[in-house]
């Protein structure tokens, strides 16, 4: 059995004087023991994925952020126990397959695909607090989606079940893998939330420029908009990571935070160490978009831009379902591609909510779902996703886009 050895000397100060700064988005356990050892356990597991896959994504995003690749990300809202079924992640997988070859065949670039696959149990939430008065659902790895108080009390030890449904799911990723084609490589991502979690599984990478930590529970982990605060946890332990990072940035980040971002998380300046996600809503990302990439790109760090068009675009139907619909969706990519045409910057992949699954969670695409069809299969765990017609009809209007912005 593998074992994370314990971390010692300055690497292991920083971790901990890291872990100890404000952390948003944390469960509280109930038992704080119970914690520890299911850490303590986590840090004895197998790990997810393996040093040379990381590396090997790490080179192939430096391609990306050179303008010489395109990044597709995309993937389940949030993994769950139930959905953990080879059939759901084999369709995730040939949707996610299906539009890479879309890109690469339209827009004649070569794409890197990452999946929200393999750790995409935790997600943040606006309220503390459900409206009916019950702890927020946090994600399986933290509490149960069922409406009880012992359901929802988070539990540490659903962080070993999560672990071990993500390591499945990579066995799965890498069967997938063999049996396609050369070059068919699929890295997985989920965002680096709960921080009892990530911090179980570390390498000491001596490889770089410095000694980092290097996670064993996926390839590329990213910062959300809620846990982005720059004296917070989140972002100080992902400085101390070798494996490439994402961060989303909504509509209230300033260029002066994102060039600060990027300084901490990208200090010796290698190409694609940071993705900046943006997730503007279809109507600011034209205003809000273009005086971020210029500071950045000022800055002289080469970055990757990719477009997150979903979390921006999220209300509430009529009849009461979250949902998106894939006109704006395609308005923010429209947008996201026109700034950086303006720019001559690198459009340099989409972040997307997706599954091969034929659900009805957003609105729009051909044959087209309209409200009244919400209720019919609205399956998702926490936002809605994109069904594979309509994953795949955006892949051909991203081609699209790419092939324009390189003429």
């Amino acid at each position: 059995m593998t074992r994370f050895p314990p971390l010692d000397g300055l690497l292991a100060g920083r971790l901990e004087a890291a872990l100890r700064k404000p952390a948003a988005q944390q469960p509280v356990w109930p038992d704080p023991r119970r914690a520890r050892d299911a850490v303590a356990a986590l840090s004895r597991a197998e790990p997810i994925v393996a040093p040379d896959e990381t590396a090997r994504l790490a080179r192939q995003l430096a391609a990306v952020a050179r303008g010489e690749a395109f990044l597709l990300q995309g993937g389940d809202c949030a993994e769950t126990f139930a959905d953990s079924t080879e059939a759901h992640q084999r369709a995730n997988l040939r949707t996610l397959a299906h539009m890479a070859a879309v890109l690469v065949h339209r827009a004649g670039l070569p794409v890197v695909k990452i999946a929200r696959m393999a750790g995409q149990y935790a997600k943040p939430r606006s309220q503390a607090v459900d409206a009916g008065g019950l702890p927020v659902y946090r994600g399986d790895m933290v509490n149960s989606v069922e409406s009880t108080p012992a359901a929802r009390a988070p539990d540490p030890d659903r962080m070993l079940r999560a672990h071990a449904g993500a390591a499945g799911t990579m066995g799965l990723v890498r069967e997938f893998r063999r049996g396609g084609p050369a070059g068919s490589e699929i890295y997985v991502s989920h965002e680096a939330l709960l921080l009892d979690y990530e911090r179980s599984q570390l390498w000491v990478d001596t490889s770089g420029p410095e000694p980092r930590l290097s996670s064993g529970l996926g390839h590329f982990l990213w910062i959300g908009e809620r846990t982005r605060q720059l004296d917070g946890a989140h972002l100080a332990f992902a400085e101390l990571l070798s494996n490439p990072i994402g961060i989303k940035i909504g509509p209230a980040t300033t260029p002066e935070q994102a060039v600060e971002y990027v300084r901490r998380l990208d200090p010796h300046g290698e190409p694609g160490r940071v993705t900046l996600v943006s997730r503007m809503g279809h109507a600011r990302v034209r205003d809000v978009l273009p005086p971020i990439v210029e500071k950045v790109t000022a800055s002289g760090c080469q970055v990757i831009w990719q477009c997150d068009p979903m979390h921006g675009n999220t209300y509430m139907s009529a009849n009461g379902y979250k949902t998106r619909h894939l006109r704006q969706i395609v308005d923010e990519m429209t947008g996201f591609f026109e700034v950086h045409r303006r720019l001559g910057t690198h459009p340099g992949g989409i972040h997307v909510e997706v599954t091969g699954d034929d659900v009805t969670e957003c609105l729009g695409g051909a044959p087209a779902v309209a409200e009244k069809d919400l209720p019919v299969r609205y399956e998702t765990a926490c936002d809605p996703r994109l069904n594979a017609q309509q994953a795949v009809g955006l892949a051909f209007l991203v081609a699209e886009m790419v092939g324009a912005s390189r003429t």
